[in-house]
């Protein structure tokens, strides 16, 4: 168990991260609207809205019954969709710590693009690695593996509040985000096929995405690898929002 609680990043170049919030907004919605869903439904709307990579690559037929948008748009849609209250709870912590200073470091704009590339990185990644799978993927886990690896990019030396285990300590986000992709590539090892119910190659595929497309969507003068910020002691924001 590592998960990140806070961490004081100031925001510098928007006053709030609207965006990262309306993401999580969404996924809850959706959340509670399965929960109000019996089980046979529900397994249709996951099938609907889930990316089949035997859809996606037209290997494989859906029934009508489920076939509520285009297979290629559920690349999109499975980022909203999760298959419990954990699942959601995980990935929504990690986006509410470290998205905003993302969000912040592109602007509100430019980051709903690189979220949704992340996340569509993700799904080729994992439906390129089995094309033949009938098995929808859902979850923001792969565009969130965009975040942090942008996130490590950005910010690698920020303390970074963290649950180990049972004990809460401070640890730099290249040690955190270091070991969550060190976990990812430990399970593809172990299990390439995605044994478990988990698509390991989609976090593997958000994090390459996210570490890279940070290069590109970055405002210019945003500096990498922490050159040039000076934390505050207290987490504010010092700039006013320019979108």
């Amino acid at each position: 168990m590592l998960l990140p609680l806070h961490d004081d990043n100031p925001l510098r170049h928007i006053r709030f991260q609207y965006v990262t919030l309306a993401i999580i907004a969404l996924c809850v919605a959706v959340f509670l609207y399965q929960a109000t869903l019996d089980a046979r439904a529900e397994r249709v709307f996951v099938m609907s809205f889930g990316a089949i990579p035997a859809a996606v690559f037209g290997l494989a037929e859906r029934g009508a019954a489920i076939a509520a948008i285009p297979a290629s748009v559920t690349l999109f849609t499975s980022m909203f969709v999760h298959g419990g209250f954990m699942h959601l709870a995980g990935n929504m912590l990690f986006l509410w710590v470290l998205g905003d200073n993302v969000e912040d470091a592109m602007g509100h704009q430019r980051y709903v693009a690189f979220y949704l590339l992340s996340g569509l990185a993700a799904a080729l990644a994992h439906a390129g690695l089995e094309p033949a799978s009938q098995i929808p993927m859902i979850g923001a886990s792969g565009a969130i593996s965009g975040v942090i690896g942008a996130y490590l990019v950005l910010h690698p030396q920020q303390p970074i509040k963290t649950l180990v285990l049972r004990f809460i300590v401070y640890l730099p986000a290249w040690v955190v985000l270091g070991l969550w992709i060190a976990f990812q590539v430990f399970n593809v090892t172990m299990a390439p096929k995605g044994a478990g119910g988990v698509a390991w190659w989609a976090h593997i595929g958000g994090f390459v995405a996210g570490a890279s497309l940070i290069f590109i969507f970055r405002k210019r003068d945003v500096p990498l690898f922490d050159r040039g910020y000076v934390r505050p002691a207290k987490r504010r924001s010092i700039i006013p929002d320019s979108e």
